[in-house]
């Protein structure tokens, strides 16, 4: 398994750690941003990291029989956990503002399902992703991710694995420390691309 500073290695390398000015889907702004996009784009790096990642979900999960995550970014993370974990892989799209299952894609009744995602911040889509397993009369087992963003009081937080912890501190519009101001904001992510 990968330790911490082994997986920050690897973030650095591939450029998925950002530095600047920030607003994240949440509407807080922040210094650092985590665009796992960029380390999934180099196959090498993504296939060290998910190994760690498969590593630590052996240990946690017994029993899965399927994989789910949200697009757009848990879908390349949820394809390499289930191609090194010989699993079968879905995932879930936002339509009409709400996420998914579409291009025939099935969970069946009874299953158990891994949830994965690229980073967990609040777990909005994670829990998203629960109500997809709900409906489909299916088991959660369980989270995991390659970033672990979350605070601790968000309510999956027991049932989460991810490869490494990660965090960054955030600011309301009316507390953006002077230097941050300074630097015109981006807004990254996937969450504003869809409707």
């Amino acid at each position: 398994m990968l330790s911490y500073d082994e997986s920050l290695k690897i973030l650095k390398e591939t450029e998925a750690l950002l530095e600047g000015h920030f607003i994240l889907s949440s509407g807080l702004h922040s210094k650092q941003y985590i665009q796992c996009a960029k380390l999934l784009s180099r196959p090498k790096q993504a296939r060290i990291i998910c190994n760690s990642l498969c590593e630590k979900i052996n240990k946690k999960f017994n029993n899965i029989d399927i994989i789910l995550s949200p697009a757009l970014g848990g879908v390349i993370v949820g394809y390499e956990v289930g191609r090194q974990l010989n699993l079968e892989t879905v995932f879930a799209e936002r339509f009409d503002g709400k996420l998914l299952l579409r291009r025939g894609f099935q969970i069946k009744e009874n299953s158990n399902v891994l949830v994965v995602e690229d980073v967990i911040t609040t777990g909005k889509s994670a829990l998203e992703c629960l109500d997809i397993v709900k409906i489909n009369n299916a088991n959660l087992i369980g989270y995991a991710c390659i970033i672990d963003r979350s605070s601790d009081n968000i309510v999956i937080k027991n049932q989460m694995v991810s490869q490494m912890k990660f965090n960054i501190e955030t600011f309301s519009e009316d507390k953006i420390p002077l230097d941050l101001k300074k630097i015109s904001p981006i807004k990254p992510g996937s969450r504003n691309l869809s409707k």
